[in-house]
């Protein structure tokens, strides 16, 4: 019998841990301190992930420690020294990547469930069942693959668990294998610290360019000169295929990926031998979780069903929140120059974050909420919770008097709207919490977003 689908989130902190198992993750997976390869934006420390434990085993899910640096002689002993005490906090599973330190861990804790993370780059049914040999209970399959080639491992290899990123940033190399963070800022990828210098503007200069054109690369100038005509990278020995390359007055984008997205696939991925369908974003926002939730569980609980889901519906979710622009990536066929945003690195995006919930007045139908962007009178939001999505115009905004004399006051209700509150035109994100207009009782863990204009 097949194990259930799982939809695995990312949990950066305790706090959108919480989140995701509210907008639907069966399972998480989190950042051991040091030892993983989000370590520099990792917010866990051993006391939260110790609670993040306790909260997700309370409610029936399943949470992973990531520990999947490709460690270096000196980590090793610091490393097997962690793991004591990850062991002493019972996770489902361990993360990890580095085979010395899988070989290590098998050797001193046997019965520690491990799962091998995409950085081992598992591109074949032999890589599969060599680590299968090894112990391993569950592989994370290169991005790279085609559904064909995930569908033949599963045949070749049916007694292990396969999971796959469904959603997300993409590297633009094979997973922790690019060396260009290493160069630039000497932060290593496979230490948990990359740069995303794939990411970064880069200007094209054209031969003996003058001292005058290199002006500054990270400004916006306003005498910028648009280029004319057409460029193109051709690589020495592949003569014939030509890379487009484009520049603006934002620079120039020759490396930076767009997202996945599979939403489209879900039932092909499961009918090829998938059983976990994993989200990326560990340093992402709530906002994200909250968007990605509300799309992946009512799909992939109607793949579990059996059923077909309204795939124009949900995509608005994941188009709401901010991407690159989507690609399907490696999964139906090389995508291609279809896979690089090559017009610059900002995202798309319908809808943008403006505040968390935090209290609701339902007497004076008004909600406490901790500002993230400006919001203005007048503007149209949206309440957002697992259940809910509610449009609504905002037109009133009030300070709390206690708040404005100490932000950081704890005698500040949640439940009830100052009367003596001092209104105001607008807000601002990272000042203090507001009281704004929402037309229904908001569920816990819910979000206010406000609608952007995209014609500006």
């Amino acid at each position: 019998m097949r194990k259930k689908l799982e939809l695995l989130f990312p949990a950066g902190n305790l706090e959108k841990l919480k989140y995701a198992i509210a907008y639907g993750a069966d399972a998480v997976y989190a950042g051991v301190p040091m030892f993983s390869l989000r370590a520099r934006e990792n917010q866990f420390n051993w006391k939260t992930l110790a609670e993040g434990v306790e909260y997700c085993h309370s409610r029936g899910k399943e949470i992973y420690f990531t520990a999947n640096i490709y460690a270096h002689n000196m980590k090793i002993a610091p490393f097997m020294k962690a793991f004591e005490k990850m062991e002493a906090l019972k996770p489902d599973a361990y993360i990890m990547s580095d085979p010395g330190l899988i070989h290590l861990v098998r050797q001193k804790f046997p019965n520690a469930e491990i799962h091998l993370s995409v950085q081992a780059n598992n591109t074949n049914w032999a890589q599969i069942q060599f680590w299968k040999e090894l112990g391993i209970s569950r592989v994370i399959l290169s991005r790279e693959l085609s559904l064909r080639e995930i569908k033949e491992i599963h045949e070749k290899v049916p007694d292990i668990e396969l999971e796959i990123f469904v959603h997300g940033a993409i590297c633009m190399a094979y997973s922790g294998r690019c060396l260009l963070s290493n160069y630039f800022s000497h932060r290593d990828p496979n230490q948990g610290t990359c740069s995303h210098s794939c990411r970064w503007e880069y200007k094209v200069f054209k031969k003996d360019a003058s001292p005058d054109e290199l002006y500054d690369s990270t400004g916006r100038p306003e005498d910028y000169e648009e280029l004319t005509g057409e460029f193109y990278l051709e690589e020495r020995e592949r003569q014939g295929e030509l890379l487009p390359i484009d520049e603006d007055e934002y620079g120039t984008y020759i490396m930076n990926s767009r997202d996945s997205c599979l939403l489209a696939y879900l039932k092909e991925i499961a009918d090829a031998g998938v059983i976990s369908f994993k989200i990326e974003g560990r340093s992402k926002t709530f906002n994200y979780i909250a968007g990605v939730g509300r799309a992946y569980r009512p799909a992939l609980d109607a793949v579990e069903k059996g059923e077909e889901y309204d795939m124009e519906t949900l995509s608005e979710e994941v188009f709401a929140i901010s991407n690159r622009g989507y690609t399907p990536g490696f999964l139906v066929g090389n995508p291609g120059e279809k896979a690089i945003y090559f017009e610059k690195n900002l995202d798309y995006h319908e809808e943008d974050p403006v505040g968390i919930v935090q209290g609701y007045d339902a007497k004076n139908k008004m909600a406490r909420i901790m500002v993230k962007n400006r919001i203005d009178q007048g503007d149209e939001l949206v309440l957002l919770s697992p259940s809910q999505r509610v449009n609504f115009k905002l037109d009133t905004i009030i300070a709390d008097p206690i708040l404005l004399e100490d932000p950081k006051s704890t005698d500040a209700s949640f439940d009830t709207c100052p009367p003596n509150g001092e209104s105001r035109q607008s807000g601002h994100g990272g000042h203090i919490d507001l009281w704004i207009n929402v037309p229904e009782v908001p569920d816990e863990y819910a979000i206010i977003r406000k609608k952007r204009n995209l014609n500006v």
